[in-house]
């Protein structure tokens, strides 16, 4: 198989019929790590709306046992990835989240806003870093997949579009995005948990390489200072370099899932490690994981 012969797969596929399977060659074989680190941004950028970092925060899941939530929910969104929404391991995955989010005072526009994230995220995160950007078939793949996963999580008005993604992500940003003071610790610590994966001495380094990252509205709703045009520069030339380097290798012959990621920690191994059922929180409201029940 030659480098771009999976891209031509893709395009005999209808994106509205068989989104799942666009949905995983692009995200397992094409670009398991570049989703990896989009997912990763996506859900951070959700931190600053103040509701969602305030609440996250008030949990202390992410700012106390942060490799923990980490690994729980990437192995929860990447099970139904894998299995598929009608398997049972989906099934399973698809009810812990749930479970988890109607205990929370969540509104339904901030879950519509999260659910966007992880539609708009990945491909600008591509059209900047990839080796390729997504492919039209793969962006509507990318929207119906997400429309199906919003609908089991009970998201109402879910947009139908990549395009209409795109303009509410955009437009709920420019309306919500503020300081918070508990959104700026679960921010320090999901940065903290991001250096914490290589040599410590590296942490400073990383650090700013991770904030040259972020977008202007998006540095300014945490205040942080804005990294030196040159840590701005290098980081993304780096970025940049390594896909140009990824064209000239062979495509990936296997799947790549999020439970094959070293940055899962927290379980020893597959299968036997963890339980899609045991995963993520159990809040009692207003004692742990959970300050207050979802109306």
């Amino acid at each position: 198989m030659k480098r771009y012969d999976r891209l031509a797969e893709i395009r005999r596929l209808d994106p509205e019929r068989d989104f799942l399977t666009i949905y995983r060659l692009s995200a397992t074989y094409e670009f398991p790590w570049d989703y990896t680190r989009a997912l990763e941004l996506a859900l951070y950028r959700t931190y600053a709306v103040p509701s969602i970092g305030r609440l996250l925060a008030e949990t202390a899941e992410l700012t106390d046992r942060s490799q923990r939530r980490y690994d729980d929910t990437s192995l929860l969104l990447d099970a139904v990835v894998e299995h598929g929404f009608d398997s049972e391991s989906g099934r399973t995955a698809i009810r812990r989240i749930n479970r988890m989010h109607h205990s929370y005072d969540i509104s339904d526009d901030d879950m519509r806003y999260v659910l966007c994230t992880f539609v708009v995220m990945p491909a600008r995160w591509l059209d900047a870093y990839g080796w390729r950007p997504l492919s039209d078939h793969e962006r509507r793949a990318t929207a119906a997949y997400y429309r199906v996963l919003g609908r089991h999580m009970g998201i109402k008005r879910i947009p139908e579009t990549f395009s209409e993604f795109e303009t509410f992500l955009d437009s709920y940003e420019s309306a919500h995005f503020g300081w918070d003071p508990g959104a700026r610790r679960v921010s320090d610590a999901t940065i903290t948990l991001m250096t914490s994966r290589y040599p410590r001495f590296l942490a400073p380094l990383l650090r700013t390489g991770v904030l040259a990252l972020l977008d202007d509205p998006l540095r300014r709703a945490f205040r942080y200072s804005r990294p030196s045009p040159v840590a701005r520069a290098l980081t993304r030339s780096t970025l940049r370099l390594r896909a140009r380097a990824l064209r000239l290798f062979p495509p990936r012959s296997h799947p790549h899932y999020a439970r094959q990621n070293p940055e899962i920690k927290s379980y020893p191994g597959y299968p036997d490690g963890y339980h899609l059922a045991e995963l993520g929180t159990f809040p009692t409201p207003g004692l742990r994981g959970c300050p207050a029940h979802r109306s």
